[in-house]
C-alpha cells in the first residue's frame, strides 16, 4: 500500500473513530439532541371486529397476556388547606385558641396522595392513563406487574383535559424489557360486545373484571359546556380503575376507563362505567408526545336542531348545528355568525349535527380561514371564519346546563315584566335596545331546565322584535301546545338564541 493511500486510510479511520467516541460521550452526558424524526409508535391491532367463540379459556388468556402491561400509578400533589373558619364556621379567635394556631400564620399547604392505573404502550416506558389521575401531581410513582415492592419515578409528557387522557414516561431505569399493550379500533365496538377491564380498584392491584359494551356515544362532561362521547360498559369499574385499559376479545385496548355512574349510598360500581374510546386518544397521541394538544375554536355555543322546529329554519331533514350563543370578541362575531343561524356546512364538509361541528372545528388548524354555510331566515348564506386556538384556561366559565329550549308566558313557565331604564342599565342591555324582562320562572319547567333565568331579556320572538309584555304574551300564546318558538335573549351580557317547546 502506498504512503499516500495509507495516510488517507488512517485519516478516514481517525475521523470515524472520533465521531463514534463523540456520540458515546454525548450520550453519557445527555448532550445529544433527540431526533425530530423519532416518534412514538405503539403496537396496533386489527381494524376489524373481534370474532370467534368464547370459551372457558378466553378471558384467562387475555388476562395473562395483557396484565403485565398494566401499571399502578401513585401521585402526590399539594394544595392549600382550608382555613378552620371555612370548615367549621364560628368565631376565628375561639378556633385559634382551641387549636393553638398562631396569629398571622401563612397559608398551609396540604399534601394529598391518590392512586390510579395506566398501561405501557412502548418499550421506552411510555404509559397512557387519565388526565385526572396525574393532573396537578408533583410526584408520580409507577408500580409494575410482578414488581410491586419497587416503584419507579415518572414524568408527565403531555395531557389533555378534553379527552381525559395523559401520556407519562418512566424516568427511572427498569432492569428488564417492558411489555407493550396493543391498541385496537374502538369504532368496531358495538353494544353487546364482550370487554375486559384491568386496573387497581381500591389499591387491589391488577384486578380483572368482565362485561359488555352497554352503549356507544354517551356524552361525558369534560369541561364547562364541553362533552366527550364515551363508551359505556357494565364491566366493574371502581375508584382506582381510572386510566386502565378496556379490552376486546383479542386483548386489544379499545378504551381507557375513566368514570363511573354511582349513587351517594355506595360510591362504587353499580354496573355503569365509562371509557374514553382509544381512537379518540390515538388521534392526538403525536401531540401528547410533543407536550401540547392544539385545537381550533370559533366561539359559538351550538345544539342540535329540534325535530319539531325543522320547518321554522327551512330544513327538510334534521341536520346542521343551531347557534344558541355567539361569544363576544370571537372569530364567529368577526365572521358575521348570528344567534339563530344553523351551520350546515364547515370548510366544505356537511354538518350532521352539534357533535359533528364541534369535532370538525377542533380538528381545524388555528389560523386557517375556512368557508361556512348557514341557514338564516330559511335562506342559505355563505360566510368565512378564521379559526383561533382553543384555550380552555382562558374560556369564560359558563353554566354547564347546556343549550336553552324554553320560554315565557302561558305554557312556558315564565313570568314577564316591562324592562325599565334602570333595569336595562343594571343588566348592561345596549343603549336603545327594547325588550321584555323575564321576572320569574317555574323551576320545574323545561325553560328552567334549559337555562332560561330571571333577569334574561326577550328581544325577539320568532325573529320579530317585542317591546311590551302584551306583544310577547300574544306571540307566545299563539304557539300551539307541543310547538316550538324561537327566542332571542339578552343574557349575562350577550345575545343568546333559544328554541323552546310549549308544554
Amino acid at each position: 500500500m502506498s504512503s499516500r493511500k495509507t495516510t488517507f486510510f488512517y485519516a478516514v479511520l481517525i475521523a470515524v473513530a472520533s465521531v463514534a467516541v463523540g456520540m458515546v460521550i454525548a450520550s453519557r452526558l445527555d448532550l445529544s439532541p433527540r431526533s425530530d424524526a423519532q416518534t412514538l409508535v405503539p403496537q396496533v391491532g386489527a381494524s376489524t371486529p373481534a370474532a370467534g367463540p368464547v370459551d372457558a379459556q378466553t378471558f384467562r388468556t387475555i388476562a395473562k397476556a395483557v396484565t403485565p402491561t398494566v401499571v399502578n400509578i401513585r401521585t402526590t400533589s399539594k394544595r392549600q388547606a382550608q382555613d378552620l373558619t371555612d370548615m367549621f364556621g364560628g368565631n376565628e379567635d375561639q378556633l385559634r385558641r382551641f387549636f393553638q394556631q398562631p396569629r398571622n400564620r401563612q397559608p398551609r399547604e396540604e399534601v394529598t396522595q391518590a392512586a390510579g392505573t395506566g398501561f405501557i404502550i412502548s418499550k421506552d416506558g411510555y404509559i397512557l392513563t387519565n388526565n385526572h389521575v396525574v393532573e396537578g401531581a408533583t410526584k408520580i410513582e409507577v408500580g409494575l406487574y410482578g414488581d410491586e415492592d419497587q416503584v419507579y419515578q415518572a414524568r408527565i409528557v403531555g395531557r389533555d383535559q378534553l379527552t381525559d387522557s395523559a401520556l407519562i414516561q418512566l424516568t427511572d431505569k427498569v432492569g428488564h424489557a417492558l411489555p407493550e399493550a396493543r391498541l385496537g379500533d374502538s369504532t368496531q365496538m358495538q353494544p353487546g360486545d364482550w370487554v375486559m377491564a384491568i386496573g387497581n380498584p381500591f389499591n387491589l392491584s391488577h384486578t380483572v373484571s368482565v362485561g359488555v359494551i352497554s352503549a356507544l356515544g354517551r356524552p361525558m362532561q369534560v369541561a364547562d359546556g364541553r362533552f366527550e362521547d364515551v363508551l359505556q360498559t357494565d364491566a366493574a369499574i371502581n375508584p382506582g380503575n381510572s386510566g386502565g385499559p378496556l379490552l376486546n376479545l383479542r386483548g386489544e385496548v379499545i378504551g381507557i376507563n375513566s368514570a363511573i355512574y354511582t349513587d351517594s349510598a355506595r360510591g362504587a360500581n353499580i354496573g355503569i362505567g365509562f371509557a374514553v374510546p382509544i381512537n379518540t386518544v390515538t388521534d392526538i397521541l403525536p401531540q401528547l408526545e410533543k407536550g401540547k394538544v392544539v385545537r381550533g375554536r370559533i366561539g359559538v355555543n351550538v345544539r342540535d336542531v329540534q325535530r319539531n322546529a325543522l320547518a321554522g329554519f327551512g330544513l327538510k331533514e334534521r341536520k346542521g348545528a343551531l347557534v344558541s350563543e355567539v361569544i363576544a370578541n370571537s372569530p364567529a362575531v368577526k365572521a358575521g355568525i348570528e344567534p339563530g343561524d344553523v351551520i350546515v356546512e364547515f370548510n366544505g364538509k356537511p354538518v350532521a349535527g352539534r357533535n359533528a361541528l364541534v369535532t370538525i372545528v377542533m380538528n381545524t388548524k388555528p389560523g386557517a380561514s375556512v368557508p361556512i354555510k348557514v341557514l338564516r331566515d330559511k335562506a342559505e348564506k355563505s360566510l368565512s371564519v378564521t379559526v383561533e386556538e382553543l384555550n380552555l384556561d382562558a374560556e369564560t366559565t359558563r353554566s354547564a346546563a347546556g343549550p336553552s329550549d324554553e320560554e315565557v308566558g302561558s305554557g312556558f313557565g315564565i313570568t314577564l315584566g316591562p324592562l325599565g331604564a334602570d333595569m336595562a342599565r343594571r343588566l348592561q342591555v345596549p343603549s336603545g335596545t327594547r325588550g321584555v324582562l323575564v321576572t320569574d320562572i317555574d323551576p320545574t319547567s323545561t325553560a328552567a331546565r334549559d337555562g332560561v333565568r330571571p333577569g334574561d331579556v326577550i328581544l325577539r320572538i320568532n325573529r320579530r322584535p317585542v317591546e311590551t309584555v302584551s306583544e310577547a304574551s300574544k306571540a307566545l300564546a299563539a304557539v300551539q301546545t307541543g310547538g316550538a318558538v324561537q327566542i332571542l335573549l339578552w343574557s349575562q351580557g350577550q345575545q343568546r338564541f333559544v328554541v323552546i317547546t310549549k308544554e
